[in-house]
């Protein structure tokens, strides 16, 4: 035994503007679930695998940007939904290509069956993937992801050991 103690198994979830309205705004396009429903959603299934998960949302991109440089370093993996911000932030892109934790993109809608300026994303290139339409199925799905991904850079790390 080398004496070390792991580090805990932590996920970021970031939501950004407006987000905090969900299960009242537009539900035709976001649902009726609010983001303390989706919250706990991901909170059990976190648990389930011994993760912990912080959440946060902020209507302002500082806010956002202070949880990824205080969390990208020591967490296993950020959800990320920007809202608006995934189509002009450069700063909220930067912070994230700046840590080292891996990203996924969230939306709860089909941004490219929407509005045309919701087609780009600027968050996109810095991610490892981005889950879009499949409301709060997706969230729990990134999650699931990150989870495994960071099961499986342990074990790579353990193998060069």
């Amino acid at each position: 035994m080398t004496g070390k103690t792991a580090a805990p198994k932590r996920i970021l979830v970031l939501n950004g503007p407006n987000l905090n309205l969900l299960g009242k705004r537009q539900p035709e396009i976001y649902g009726l679930n609010t983001l303390k429903e989706i919250e706990a959603a991901m909170r059990d299934a976190a648990t389930e695998r011994d993760f912990e998960l912080v959440a946060f949302q902020s209507n302002f991109e500082g806010q956002l940007i202070e949880h990824i440089h205080k969390f990208g370093w020591i967490c296993s993996g950020i959800i990320i939904n920007p809202g608006a911000l995934t189509h002009y932030s450069i700063a909220l892109r930067d912070a994230l290509a700046a840590v080292p934790a891996p990203a996924i993109e969230i939306h709860l809608s089909n941004t490219a069956a929407r509005e045309e300026f919701r087609h780009h994303s600027v968050i996109a290139p810095v991610s490892l993937g981005t889950i879009a339409g499949l409301g709060p199925s997706g969230y729990v799905l990134a999650l699931h992801y990150l989870m495994d991904f960071a099961g499986t850079e342990e074990s790579q790390q353990g193998d060069s050991s």
